[in-house]
């Protein structure tokens, strides 16, 4: 999904064709209903003039009869059709769920560019719930519309007069309804941008709580939100306010239209042109097209917030990716050799280097800004300004994002751990076909066999969201677990040590090597035990490769590499 991606009333045509059959079914049994209760009355006056008026008791109990029938129907077709409309609207919030949820992990990125990760669960959660809404409101529409027909086809049976009054008068509530909406719409948007912004905020805050009480920072986050939550309440009341001007317009409409139809039936009774039944019948239709104008008030605002929302979801499906797959195939067997050449993106300024198949590769950065452009190339997160990068002699710009993190993995510093088991965790990314012995070297190569010795069930211990119940030391070794045991040809691993001892980190360093053994790894950090253990260490200064060298030579080399290292 690119920039000819869906828009949102192409969203909207989804949500209606998806759930075709259930909105079908609804509206069909919806219809019965509102056909049912326009009938209610019109029985009621046939009672009136064939039964009560000739004090007949054989002809009213029949037409009690029927009208108990008509009574049974209706209460049938609503439930059942009210049944299809949920159907069909929870069905389509979950369709519309997956599909967002499958564009933002989507291996090309851009869905997230300039949304926080708040904004985005509550596109998934809230902007699809409305949207599904929208298919019920179909079926209610449709059905306050057959509504509407039944009622104005009996009213001309009884009087051309109040059928005209029904038929001219209706179009013209349904579009001053649909004008009054149009606020309503421009103001939801704006309600759910301004939630969506305030739900990220919180979001961010609660996954940096931590970081927020070790500096002190707890006042400047609360009063942060405050002032966005402020944002938020003013935009709902804002929504709030052109709902209920919109409902309030369309109900006082509503009423006049109601007085007129009974005035002019009272009028044609007292002139005899219709009798005491069809008086009746005619007020007692007046009343019941109330109901059918108010669901159309409803659906009216229903649509006006479902398209706001629906432009929302839009925005997210048609994000353009960060990069743009290609066709080209990896060789079967993968060497795991690198080649960077003229590579410049972001800080980083015509990077040449080859890593040998199977080689231990120090990178060390004195800006963090240079590894992090690094490490979006590696992992394709983003493609070069300029240069090219091979796997094996392919250029990853000619390959698929997905098919390159099988062959090559990029595991970053703030990788974050899922609810679950600690075993789980680590086996997340293994091979189907793993040795269940893999997962326990990489554990012990990575430290997290001592995590495993310090919780309760060891490695079936339960890991809360975002590994939020273990400590900081805890969370990385065990990550460092997960990317070893996926057991790639190529492995890049972005400062995986900084919150452990230098006892531990060292057993990590010299586990590392051990487990790597004969594959491409590729260590971005600054810590001198991991290093130390590399072949060779390339210092990148300025955005730009300023030496290579074994560790230990760079260190009596260059004072910036001292600083960055050592310090």
């Amino acid at each position: 999904m690119g920039g000819s991606g869906p828009s949102g009333r192409d969203v909207l045509r989804q949500v209606i064709s998806g759930q075709r059959r259930d909105v079908a079914l609804g509206s069909l049994l919806g219809a019965g209903h509102q056909a049912g209760e326009a009938l209610v009355p019109v029985l009621i006056g046939v009672v009136i003039d064939q039964a009560v008026a000739g004090g007949e008791v054989t002809p009213l109990l029949a037409w009690l009869a029927v009208l108990a029938v008509v009574y049974v129907g209706l209460s049938f077709s609503f439930r059942f059709g009210a049944r299809a409309g949920e159907r069909a609207a929870e069905q389509a919030a979950h369709v519309l769920r997956v599909q967002l949820v499958t564009r933002v992990v989507d291996p090309r990125g851009g869905a997230e560019n300039g949304r926080l990760p708040g904004a985005l669960t509550s596109i998934a959660t809230e902007d699809a719930k409305r949207v599904g809404t929208v298919a019920m409101a179909v079926m209610f529409g449709f059905s306050a519309l057959m509504g509407l027909l039944v009622g104005a086809v009996v009213l001309l049976r009884i009087s051309i007069p109040l059928g005209l009054v029904v038929l001219v008068g209706t179009p013209v509530l349904l579009w001053a309804g649909h004008l009054l909406s149009k606020p309503l719409e421009r103001r939801s948007e704006a309600e759910q941008e301004r939630a969506a912004h305030a739900s990220g905020v919180a979001a961010d805050l609660v996954a940096g709580l931590r970081v927020l009480k070790g500096i002190g920072a707890e006042s400047a986050a609360v009063a942060r939100y405050r002032r966005t939550s402020r944002d938020s309440l003013v935009a709902t009341l804002r929504a709030a306010r052109a709902e209920a001007v919109q409902n309030g317009m369309v109900l006082t409409l509503t009423g006049v239209f109601i007085a007129v139809v009974a005035l002019v039936g009272g009028r044609l009774a007292i002139d005899g042109d219709i009798s005491l039944g069809q008086l009746v019948s005619a007020v007692g239709l007046a009343l019941f097209l109330l109901g059918p104008l108010e669901v159309f008030s409803w659906v009216n605002a229903d649509f006006a917030q479902g398209r706001a929302s629906a432009a929302r979801i839009a925005g997210v499906l048609a994000a353009p990716p960060d990069v743009v797959p290609g066709d080209a195939r990896l060789p079967e067997r993968l060497s795991g050799a690198l080649r960077l050449r003229g590579v410049g993106h972001g800080s980083l300024r015509d990077i040449d280097l080859d890593v040998a198949p199977g080689e231990v590769l120090g990178v060390a950065a004195t800006d963090p800004a240079d590894a992090a452009a690094l490490l979006r190339c590696l992992s394709r997160q983003a493609d070069p300004d300029t240069g090219v990068i091979e796997l094996d002699g392919v250029p990853l710009r000619d390959l698929d994002p997905a098919d390159i993190r099988m062959a090559m993995l990029v595991a970053e510093h703030d990788a974050d751990l899922f609810e679950g088991t600690l075993h789980g965790n680590v086996t997340a990314a293994a091979p189907a076909a793993a040795d269940p012995g893999a997962a326990l070297a990489a554990m012990a190569a990575a430290g997290a066999d001592e995590v495993a010795l310090a919780v309760p069930r060891g490695g079936d211990a339960t890991v809360s969201e975002r590994g939020r119940s273990l400590s900081g030391g805890q969370r990385q070794r065990v990550a460092l677990a997960r990317a070893l045991a996926a057991d790639r040809p190529v492995l890049v691993v972005h400062d995986p040590t900084t919150a452990v001892d230098a006892v531990t980190e060292a057993r990590i360093a010299t586990g590392v090597r051990e487990i790597r053994r004969g594959r491409t790894t590729i260590l971005v950090t600054t810590s001198p035990a991991l290093l130390a253990v590399a072949d060779r260490v390339v210092l990148l200064d300025g955005g730009r490769i300023a030496d290579t060298a074994p560790h230990a030579d760079l260190v009596e080399r260059h004072a910036a590499y001292r600083t960055a290292v050592l310090a």
